[in-house]
């Protein structure tokens, strides 16, 4: 009995971290082929190892301090999050490392503005969106903002993107003042602020796209059998409940019940198939809301 249970378990854990391992290897040739050439300056603790291994033109600056810095992270994660989402994290990082050290030099397009910097600026910033998005899907992340992300999106149940917006504030201002330095030329520096600003806003929207743990919807049903619809919001996540509101049609003027809850938009489809079931004839729509309250229960990551 006990083997059998384990073993999807088992499957289910194999299956996570294949996905985690390929997020690391996705998010590391985002970096190597796309956003590194077109030099723009990442975000976070990766934004100011980014800047000075521009100033300094070394790689081998950039994979230093982001081993450092990436420590730094997990430690926080460990502490902070949770240990599952801290080993997996590590597994990322760790994939990251090694993938940035040993993949091939390539050159997919030419970084040079008059050329195709932007194409690799966009297409590097939907791959780091996408690795982002499958190592927060199993309980992981990529490592820095990130991390910082999964704990202030469950404190203040705000999508995980946003926090890499509000941390390319400090390491995009320290990136430009290094490339002024470095190059003495206001329009190279401003040039870099547009491309790195493509690039956080592409892989943020990206990533709030494909995760959406922390994006709450209200959803409203309105039945003549609330009972099992109730039962059904409750049944199929332990977690939520659901309020109850009589009416009447305007044209027919048959009573019926509006049922309201609070889900998140990745309970969604699981809430709709159970709704559907309890109730074929149902009518239901659903909207995003904003302001909920901090009380509001989220499983944390990991």
């Amino acid at each position: 009995m006990t083997a059998l249970n384990s073993s999807p378990r088992l499957k289910l854990a194999l299956k996570e971290y294949s996905v985690i391992l390929f997020a690391g290897l996705l998010y590391a040739a985002a970096l190597k082929y796309f956003v590194l050439p077109s030099k723009v300056i990442l975000t976070g603790t990766e934004g100011i190892a980014t800047a000075l291994s521009y100033y300094f033109d070394s790689y081998a600056v950039f994979i230093g301090l982001y081993i450092v810095f990436q420590a730094c992270m997990l430690v926080f994660a460990f502490t902070r999050v949770s240990k599952v989402f801290a080993f997996r994290s590590f597994v990322v990082v760790t994939i990251v490392v090694l993938a940035l050290i040993v993949l091939p030099e390539l050159r997919f397009a030419q970084p040079e503005p008059q050329n195709e910097r932007i194409i690799l600026v966009i297409f590097g910033g939907i791959l780091a969106g996408c690795a982002k998005a499958l190592a927060f899907r199993n309980r992981g992340s990529t490592g820095d903002e990130d991390i910082v992300g999964a704990y202030f999106a469950v404190k203040y149940l705000k999508p995980v993107g946003v926090i890499a917006v509000i941390a390319s504030v400090v390491s995009t201002g320290f990136g430009l003042v290094l490339d002024f330095m470095k190059n003495g030329d206001f329009e190279t520096v401003v040039n870099t602020l547009m491309y790195t600003c493509i690039y956080i806003f592409v892989s943020a929207e990206t990533l709030n796209n494909l995760y959406k743990k922390f994006k709450v919807t209200m959803l409203v049903v309105i039945s003549n059998v609330h009972e099992k619809v109730g039962k059904a919001i409750t049944s199929t996540t332990a977690h939520r409940t659901y309020t109850l509101q009589e009416g009447a049609g305007g044209h027919s003027g048959e009573p019926f019940h509006l049922i309201r809850t609070i889900i998140t938009q990745e309970e969604l489809p699981s809430m709709l198939s159970a709704i559907r079931q309890a109730d074929p004839n149902g009518f239901y729509y659903y909207h995003d809301v904003e302001g909920v309250s901090s009380s509001y229960y989220i499983a944390p990551i990991g």
